[in-house]
């Protein structure tokens, strides 16, 4: 367990599209002509640096980045996604009520087990809400607090399996004294409703918006998964010929300073915090090195980039980027930012965010539909396929291996035993 919250650490520092995980450093800056542009374009002289070397080409082989064949592929919102959301919405604006809790109603109890008189670790818990219905407690705890009020308090005797995960449980039985907090409710989706508790006025507006939404976000989220695989593509034909030792130095050290900081919220040295996750000196030398070579590779092939095409962390396009980055990490400035993260991070996130945009623009990609597993060119057309696929996934499960429809062997068989007409009740 100690291991997987370390390598849970490892995975966050070591994740390519965020880059500087650690305090951040100085601005490297470099006042003379980049090498090896491209096309007779260059980058502006003076300007922010990814890395401390000038001719990137030296370095690295990168992989093809324009003219890369892409689908940017769309979920499609359906009536089931508008509902669903509708109904988490009812669920969450649950108001209280003064009757008895019946299913479907939120709960939030007090309960204290007790087995053989004695209470037990995990069975007590205040101010616990859930679902009845849902499954989330046992069917007879559910069933218990059925019909109590606010303020009832009441015993409910549950039989663990014999099978229960936790021995000291498994086959006996507990007694849970239950107190209810609060019972709320949901309302019914009416034009009073949406009135009430959004903006909009009538059912259909505020169901169109929700589509709307939903429609929204599944568009950002596919632009997302696009510019994943465009840089995904590059990085993976890229190929490092020599990594700057200057550059791993400074991200083993990145590295390390990081570690640090959960080494010293455990209140242990970094050698005590890693000793304490299994992790052995070799080991978390070879991490230090892999994180500080993967994060050397990408901004080599960013700057690389950069520098072939005339592009600058410090032009007009790039400073739109630092907005935008600002408002995705829901902080109030640009200075907000690099005093938390660091001023490498904010480089080297606006470096990637800006050379993904350009492989996205120079590539030809392909708008596609998807409903479930299916793919179209249009919604409507997705859907349509979607349907197609499921009947067919039916008409098959009715022909048997040798081929024959089994669609009415049922009904067949009950005309030769005569239960056709046969009360099920009885």
């Amino acid at each position: 367990m100690k291991k997987k919250i370390y390598l849970a650490m490892l995975a966050v520092c070591f994740a390519l599209t965020a880059s500087a995980c650690g305090d951040g450093g100085a601005v490297i800056t470099d006042g003379t002509k980049t090498e090896g542009v491209a096309d007779g374009k260059k980058a502006e002289t003076g300007t922010t640096r990814l890395v401390s070397v000038e001719n990137v080409e030296k370095y690295i082989t990168i992989g093809e980045y324009k003219g890369l064949t892409l689908d940017n592929t769309v979920d499609a919102i359906t009536d089931d996604d508008v509902q669903a959301q509708i109904d988490e919405d009812l669920k969450d604006k649950a108001e209280p009520v003064s009757d008895a809790a019946k299913e479907g109603d939120l709960v939030t109890v007090n309960y204290t087990g007790t087995k053989d008189g004695q209470t037990f670790d995990g069975g007590t818990a205040n101010n616990y809400d859930f679902v009845i219905g849902d499954g989330q407690m046992f069917e007879e705890f559910e069933n218990g607090v059925i019909g109590m009020k606010k303020g009832d308090t009441k015993e409910i005797k549950i039989d663990f399996p014999s099978d229960y995960a936790d021995e000291t449980l498994a086959g006996k039985e507990v007694i849970y004294k239950v107190t209810v907090q609060n019972v709320r409710r949901e309302g019914e989706l009416t034009d009073e409703w949406v009135a009430k508790n959004t903006d909009y006025t009538t059912v259909d507006d505020y169901r169109e918006s929700i589509r709307s939404e939903l429609e929204k976000n599944a568009k950002e989220s596919a632009q997302e998964v696009l510019k994943n695989t465009a840089w995904s593509t590059v990085l993976e034909n890229s190929e490092v010929k020599e990594y700057p030792q200057e550059d791993v130095d400074k991200a083993v050290s990145e590295f390390k300073k990081s570690m640090e900081v959960y080494a010293k919220q455990a209140d242990m040295t970094l050698e005590e915090f890693t000793d304490s996750q299994g992790i052995s000196q070799d080991d978390f030398d070879e991490q230090c090195q892999q994180y500080a070579e993967g994060k050397v590779k990408q901004n080599l092939i960013v700057q690389g980039i950069m520098d072939a095409e005339g592009l600058s962390l410090d032009d007009k396009e790039s400073l739109q980027l630092q907005d935008k980055l600002v408002e995705q990490m829901s902080v109030s400035s640009i200075a907000e930012l690099v005093g938390t993260y660091g001023q490498d991070y904010v480089d080297e996130s606006v470096g990637l965010l800006r050379v993904e945009d350009f492989i996205i623009k120079n590539a030809s990609v392909s708008e596609k539909v998807a409903n479930g597993d299916v793919l179209a060119d249009d919604a409507d057309a997705a859907a349509e396929n979607a349907e197609q696929d499921s009947n067919q996934n039916i008409s098959d499960e009715d022909v048997d291996d040798s081929g024959q429809d089994n669609s009415d062997v049922d009904e067949n068989l009950e005309e030769e035993l005569g239960t056709e007409d046969v009360d099920q009740s009885e």
